[in-house]
């Protein structure tokens, strides 16, 4: 997997001749303002949060609140409860010894809305968070078939530049509102985060027309590379825009419009923080802070379809293979979600945080963790196994427990 999310440090770490800001920005509800004293730090941090000690990724990752400004989404009144179901049959050693091989500080199995499995470790609790890198990008799609049910944005097969008129004139001419959410837009991108001359390291080192916001400063600038629907890359620049399309069309901040349409409506138990940039701009592509039982919601909205909270249809479209990525049969790109074999789908993040939902035993499964590396693919293969054997446990007759909002 790549190292999806780093883009969100970079650009948290943007230099002050490349934004338009004002010399201070106040927080949002949540998280530290940026000024000119401690911009410089901020900017350390962004490029240095690969290199964190096990310590600070341990210390940091719940509480990025007090490092980088941002907003809080915040919770209703009624929270989705998930009740306990029967415990899953495997053994306490094997879970104790998965989350000590793999750092993780929180693990739960949710069947037809009941826990089956719920751990925390490494200081996290139920009442706590935990950032999510790129699994945010799923939550970013879901606010577009919002906004499509609220009739804030029309199709997904309508031009990106009727709601980002400052892409116009650029390669994203006659690229559909479809092709961001599948990456597959033809504009040409390098997201190699080890060359300083790529894209991803680049897209916030430009000065920032007044006004206009600084990813879409950016990305008018790139050189179209294939033809749209015809080449899948990985683009985080491209979650960006999707963020200021949304942002644009329903004319508020995302925070503030994931709260009212998700976190309120489905009934998510904790407030979460959203990083935003030194413009003060949501950062699409990654760094929620949400408790690991909302992650959990996350994907059982996705389960159940978002009845009343998406356009209908919404997630049958946005979880099913829209893209081919490369990574093999059965493995694609949906809006914003990975698709998997069997029909699973998921969000995935840096540092072991996932997302992964099988449809046909109805089971979600949530992992936070602070693996010592942004991305192995060692540690990837042990954790797709030992998801794969939570599956097979989750296999059988249930009884369902009646769930209230």
């Amino acid at each position: 997997m790549r190292w999806t999310g780093l883009i969100a440090m970079l650009a948290l770490a943007g230099g002050a001749t490349a934004q338009s800001a004002p010399q201070a920005t106040a927080p949002v509800d949540g998280g530290v303002a940026i000024t000119d004293q401690n911009r410089a730090h901020l900017q350390q941090i962004g490029a240095e949060i690969l290199f964190w000690s096990q310590a600070q990724r341990d210390g940091n990752f719940p509480h990025m609140e007090k490092m980088f400004p941002g907003h809080v989404v915040k919770a209703g009144k009624k929270v989705l409860a998930l009740p306990p179901g029967p415990p899953l049959p495997i053994s306490a050693a094997d879970v104790d010894a998965f989350m000590a091989a793999q750092n993780v500080a929180g693990l739960i199995v949710v069947q037809q809305g009941a826990v089956r499995l719920e751990r925390y470790a490494r200081g996290l609790t139920r009442e706590g968070r935990w950032t999510s890198f790129s699994v945010a990008k799923s939550f970013t799609s879901t606010l577009v078939g919002a906004a499509i049910r609220d009739g804030f944005i029309k199709s997904v097969d309508e031009p990106v530049t009727r709601y980002i008129p400052d892409l116009a004139g650029s390669a994203y001419d006659g690229v559909t509102i479809a092709q961001l959410l599948t990456m597959t837009s033809g504009v040409k991108w390098n997201e190699d985060y080890t060359d300083p001359a790529s894209d991803v390291a680049r897209m916030f080192s430009i000065p920032v027309p007044p006004g206009m916001d600084a990813t879409v400063a950016y990305m008018r600038t790139l050189p179209r590379d294939s033809a749209p629907d015809s080449k899948w890359v990985y683009k985080t620049g491209e979650t960006n825009l999707i963020g200021v399309l949304v942002g644009n069309a329903v004319k508020k901040p995302l925070a503030t419009y994931l709260s009212e349409r998700v976190w309120q409506r489905y009934g998510m138990e904790q407030d979460a923080f959203w990083m935003t940039d030194p413009s003060g701009h949501e950062v699409a592509g990654c760094c929620l802070s949400v408790s690991l039982r909302d992650y959990a919601r996350m994907g059982q909205l996705a389960l159940e379809g978002g009845h009343g909270i998406v356009a209908p249809g919404w997630f049958a479209q946005a979880t099913r293979a829209q893209a081919e990525t490369g990574a093999g049969a059965g493995f694609g790109y949906g809006y914003q979600w990975w698709t998997y074999p069997k029909q699973r789908f998921g969000g995935v993040g840096i540092f072991g945080q996932s997302i992964t939902v099988d449809p046909a035993s109805k089971t979600v499964i949530a992992i936070v963790s602070a693996w010592p590396k942004a991305t192995d693919q060692e540690l990837s293969r042990r954790r797709l196994a030992f998801v794969e054997r939570l599956f097979a446990a989750s296999q059988g007759p249930l009884v369902r427990t009646p769930r209230r909002r």
